[in-house]
């Protein structure tokens, strides 16, 4: 089995271009499916949620051809609206096919998703929202039958802003006659990235990064090509290794107004940071001090994805900083293994009191999740010792290349088999 193995305490220098957003491309990938045609896309990143999404589309019947960071999505030879459980279980946004499919074929049947384990997240908003728009779903044994039995447009008023349901409900949208509005939708960056690639399509999208988003659907669609959003939280990853190791990194192809609520952490623990268009500068010197209470919330509020890695980040500085996560029930699981670094964090339901020790030291630990891998990562760039990090395949879930940036920003980091 694969891990890292990083010795710390090596300060971070240079300019790094950030990959493509993996939660932006994902649904993009599932919307090349509403047109018979060629879709193309540039600045996919080489994830393997990515890689996953790929065989889902090849498996429908496209035609997918990847060259670096160019790909493109032939839907027109689209001949199945079925996905194995052995595909769906590899990710839980995979749940994105389902709008996608009832949109143009009318029909789709999958499994339950799979993914991280972060505790409950039900797919009811998902499946409420297309029974709303007219669509039939028999749920049986863990799979989900679906029909499209005279699907129109309609007002949806979501009681959370569910990022993937705001998306899965914009997709299948796009087949439906008449107007839908999303009313209490999810505002994240991504979703935007979304609205404009379907527009770049011909679809009657507006309203995507505020809380109401309207689709005229039943239009006629045609293949587009689109460049995917830089991943800001790729960028906050990087960000936070910088500020735990010290150093100065700018991070660039990332819009700096997306990471709004996690530069005012790092620029309050006392990081340096200058933003221009599309870049970001982070200079740190000093031990990170403890900040005013972090919370998770939806967008623009602190992003839950960035919660173990800010967490990392400042267990190894000093003062004390109260976490609360609102959103996932089950995404203190890196805790465990940062105590093994000689972290002092103590958790209570929702919340984890960080008391930073001045440095850690180095341990074997293991990834948990996907942002908790990267949490143990940036630990170890800045913890005394070597830290080997092993179950790597999260990590590989939403980084690209993680350990060729960092020694390209001059960590001392080796992946062993």
């Amino acid at each position: 089995m694969s891990y890292y193995e990083i010795q710390g305490g090596r300060p971070l220098e240079g300019t790094l271009a950030i990959h493509g957003a993996k939660n932006s491309v994902l649904p993009i990938l599932a919307a090349c499916l509403l047109v018979p045609g060629q879709c193309i896309l540039h600045n996919c990143p080489d994830l393997s949620d990515v890689s996953a999404t790929l065989d889902i589309l090849r498996l429908l019947g496209c035609r997918v051809d990847r060259s670096g960071d160019t790909v493109s999505v032939d839907a027109g030879t689209l001949s199945r609206s079925g996905i194995p459980e052995r595909l769906m279980r590899e990710m839980r946004s995979s749940v994105i096919f389902l709008g996608a499919l009832l949109a143009r074929l009318g029909a789709a049947e999958l499994s339950y998703p799979g993914g991280c384990e972060l505790g409950s997240r039900p797919i009811d908003l998902h499946l409420s929202a297309l029974r709303t728009l007219g669509a039939e779903i028999k749920e049986e044994q863990g799979a989900l039958c679906c029909r499209d039995e005279g699907m129109r447009g309609r007002e949806l008023c979501l009681s959370i802003p569910s990022v993937g349901a705001t998306e899965n409900i914009m997709l299948a949208a796009c087949g439906c006659p008449g107007l839908t509005t999303i009313v209490g939708a999810a505002r994240e960056p991504e979703i935007v990235d979304l609205q404009n690639f379907l527009q770049e399509m011909g679809a009657a999208v507006t309203g995507a990064g505020t809380s109401t988003v309207a689709i005229r659907g039943g239009l006629p669609l045609h293949p587009a090509e689109h460049r995917v959003m830089g991943d800001r939280i790729a960028a906050a990853t990087y960000l936070c290794a910088a500020a735990a190791a010290g150093g100065e990194i700018e991070v660039t192809g990332v819009e700096p107004g997306y990471l709004t609520a996690v530069l005012a952490c790092l620029e309050e623990a006392g990081c340096t940071l200058h933003a221009g268009p599309e870049t970001i500068v982070l200079a740190s010197s000093a031990p990170l001090k403890g900040i005013s209470p972090v919370r998770t919330a939806p967008y623009p509020g602190f992003p839950t994805d960035c919660q173990a890695i800010l967490m990392a980040a400042l267990a190894g500085g000093e003062g004390a900083t109260l976490f609360v996560e609102n959103i996932f029930d089950s995404r203190y699981r890196h805790v465990d293994e940062l105590r093994r670094m000689g972290a002092d964090i103590q958790v209570a339901g929702q919340a984890a009191m960080v008391s930073g020790v001045g440095r850690l030291h180095a341990a074997a630990v293991r990834s948990t999740d996907l942002r908790g891998g990267a949490a143990l990562v940036v630990a170890g760039l800045a913890a005394e010792g070597v830290t080997r990090v092993s179950e790597l395949r999260h990590i590989r879930r939403g980084y690209q290349a993680l350990d060729e940036n960092l020694r390209t920003l001059g960590a001392e980091i080796r992946l062993l088999p």
